[in-house]
């Protein structure tokens, strides 16, 4: 265990007792921000060390990291594909492509349970021939002949990404073709000849959030330097960066498109056309989603009264304007209806086939998919796709050349299917389904609601066995996010069933404010300083799960990451009376320096700016970090994060190890020194990775005697 200056830790015990935790001036472990610096690493080393020597000595670790395994890697997954060029794509890891192999075959073979598929891009091969630690981050193919792909690949998980351009035919790299070295960038094609890029064209041209804010037109054969300026944002801009993409209908109408973010949710829209960029006079909260039969989809988190129009769009709604009439006055784009929510609906997104726009939507957290059509004078005529009820149902893609899509339909206790949809006809039949990976033969699963503190009630659904006896003594995991307008809907993790459910666990799913279950204002009641509802709705379901004798504090879990990892973050320092483990993964925890932590300037559109005096004053008595007490009973978490995490960062988590450690706080730490915002960079580290958080949430749930730190049971 690393000590450190007895002045230091002085200096932030007295800072921990005041009222309001203010910060340290002089933070003792900002030298935990060298993301890579070796006295940094040598502190995440001997904390790996320690996790693991008590982790993985349990002798319970092998079995359930090889049943991790076995699922992660099993072939008998649903291969979910993509329409391209005619045919369908998927990309595929398993134990013999361990970084995966990017593949094809026809949709007639597709159907059958063993297709035959033709190998495009190994990622293996291609990492062992280049001495690299490829990571697959996507492949964007320029349509409509979609011959020519622009591959992105990470180096060990990271969201920068090095991009390269790919001839589908012959399974190669284009000689002299397209290369963007590696950084943060936003591409797209707008013919098979020209990108729009968004980039750091210039060391150092990058915004405040470490994001570009310069797109250029580029031209083949030429080098960046030669590229064209066509659009500029402001470097002190927040958001994710400047961003171009190109909006094609069926019938190749083109709509160039550049966002400049002013924070997280907030935007101005312009199109590229021969007078340059031109704004269109769309809220700040809407979006160009997507374009068919000539007519330009638009999103709108707002409410929004067009000029002229004698009525406003609800917040939530989704609209269209013609291609012809926005190009020609994009100061006034005249909208028409497709759909708009009810009181308990959501929009979730939609996608165009060739001549239909397929919506998904939630009702009550119920999944849908609706079904319109152009109409005369910019009517749309609406259907639905006949799916299971009470799953989550997504569109996994939609083809341009017909109106074929191919959706998913999952819950908690049904296995994933495929579903191969005409959007034309509504009608839909399944074509692929997993086999079952745990055993849900007993298993039953809910829908309850608990009363917030403010009186709104919060839905959350309920995994467990049919026979659960209500004694307060169920081992119970509790998740949620709370964020950004992310919906938790039920869906099948073979991982949790396999690992936690079938060893008579019961698994809890909160709908939280702060997500988009319930459309936007669901999300915004939780925005900024209004945040401290998000934590006060999950605490109420735990209380409820406690009320309902489902569990006690005892045997009541919680688990979060990234957004959820916060969230986990202040229920830890809010309610450590309430949970008796948690799992914090890839999480922010020091709010007051987030934005000088990776990505962290961009997100003040949900959390606000710290610069603003009453944002600083909310997070001063919220921030995780700050608000850690010396005597408290804490219970002993675990926390997790990696080291190539570019979008949140480890030093949250590594600084609020280290203050708990100054503490003499028990945790156990570990760091997977490779996998981005994610649980590893490839299946065999994402399987290790929830080998040590079930084993975890075991001994402190499930065993009579915990001893999670000291390794004994």
């Amino acid at each position: 265990m690393r000590l450190f200056l007895a002045s230091l830790i002085a200096a932030v015990a007295a800072t921990m007792t005041s009222a309001s935790a203010q910060p340290p001036a002089d933070d003792p472990y900002l030298w935990l921000e060298d993301v890579s610096g070796a006295r940094a690493m040598d502190w995440v080393n001997s904390h790996n060390a320690r996790a693991q020597a008590v982790l993985e000595a349990d002798p319970r670790y092998q079995a359930y990291f090889g049943e991790a395994l076995a699922i992660a890697q099993a072939k008998d997954r649903i291969p979910f594909g993509r329409f391209v060029g005619g045919q369908v794509y998927n990309f595929w890891q398993d134990a013999d492509h361990v970084r995966g192999v990017f593949r094809r075959t026809s949709l007639a073979d597709y159907q059958n349970a063993q297709p035959a598929w033709q190998n495009v891009l190994d990622l293996d091969a291609l990492a062992a021939t280049e001495k690299a630690n490829w990571v697959y981050k996507g492949v964007d193919c320029a349509r409509p002949a979609e011959r020519r792909c622009l591959v992105s690949l990470s180096d060990g998980g990271e969201d920068a990404v090095t991009v390269r351009e790919f001839d589908l035919p012959s399974g190669r790299f284009v000689d002299n073709g397209f290369v963007l070295p590696k950084g943060k960038q936003r591409i797209d094609w707008e013919d098979e000849d020209t990108l729009l890029v968004s980039r750091e064209w210039t060391p150092g041209q990058l915004g405040r959030t470490g994001y570009p804010y310069i797109v250029k037109r580029l031209k083949r054969g030429q080098p960046l330097s030669a590229a064209v300026e066509m659009f500029r944002g402001d470097p002190g801009d927040g958001g994710y960066g400047v961003t171009p993409y190109v909006l094609r209908d069926a019938q190749n109408r083109t709509l160039s498109v550049v966002v400049r973010p002013l924070d997280t949710f907030r935007a101005e829209t312009y199109i590229l056309g021969p007078n340059g960029a031109q704004r269109v006079a769309i809220p700040a909260k809407a979006n160009l989603s997507d374009m068919v039969a000539g007519r330009v989809i638009i999103q709108s988190q707002e409410e929004w009264t067009p000029a002229g129009s004698p009525a406003a769009f609800p917040a939530g709604s989704l609209l269209s304007v013609d291609l012809a009439q926005l190009k020609a006055d994009p100061a006034h784009p005249r909208p028409t209806l497709i759909y708009t929510p009810g009181p308990r609906e959501a929009l979730e997104g939609a996608t165009a086939s060739h001549g239909v726009l397929l919506v998904s939507t939630l009702d009550n957290v119920r999944g849908r998919t609706l079904l319109f059509t152009p109409g005369p004078n910019g009517t749309w005529r609406r259907a639905a796709l006949a799916l299971p009820d009470n799953s989550t149902v997504g569109v996994v893609d939609a083809s341009r050349s017909d109106d074929r899509a191919l959706v998913s339909v999952t819950n908690f206790l049904t296995p994933p299917s495929l579903w191969l949809a005409d959007a034309a006809t509504g009608e839909a039949r399944q074509i692929k389904a997993q086999p079952p990976k745990f055993d849900a033969s007993n298993l039953v699963a809910e829908q309850h609601e608990a009363v917030s503190s403010d009186g709104t009630r919060i839905p959350y659904f309920l995994v467990h066995r049919r026979d659960l006896k209500l004694d307060g003594n169920n081992p119970t995991l509790l998740y949620a996010y709370g964020g950004f307008e992310v919906s938790q809907t039920p869906s099948y993790s073979a991982g949790t069933g396999k690992l936690w459910l079938e060893r008579g666990g019961v698994y809890a799913l909160a709908n939280i404010r702060g997500g988009g279950e319930f459309g936007p204002k669901w999300h915004e009641a939780g925005l900024n300083t209004k945040r401290q509802v998000i934590y006060d709705d999950f605490a109420a379901v735990g209380r409820d799960l406690i009320a309902r004798r489902v569990t006690s504090p005892r045997r009541l879990g919680i688990r979060g990451g990234s957004n959820g990892g916060l969230l986990m973050g202040v229920e830890f320092t809010q309610h450590p009376e309430l949970w008796h483990a948690v799992v914090i993964d890839v999480p922010l925890l020091d709010m007051i320096r987030i934005s000088k932590i990776a990505a962290g300037a961009s997100w003040e559109g949900e959390y606000g700016s710290i610069d603003d005096p009453a944002v600083r004053a909310f997070w001063e008595k919220t921030s995780p970090y700050q608000n850690l007490r010396r005597g408290i009973a804490y219970p002993t978490p675990f926390i997790f994060t990696t080291t190539k995490d570019d979008r949140v960062g480890p030093q949250h988590a590594r600084k609020f190890a280290a203050r708990m450690e100054e503490m003499g706080l028990p945790f156990l730490y570990y760091e997977n020194t490779e996998g981005g915002h994610a649980a590893g960079a490839n299946l065999r580290q994402t399987a290790h990775t929830q080998a040590l958080e079930m084993i975890y949430l075991t001994r402190m749930l499930m065993d009579e005697t915990p001893g999670a730190v000291a390794g004994t049971r």
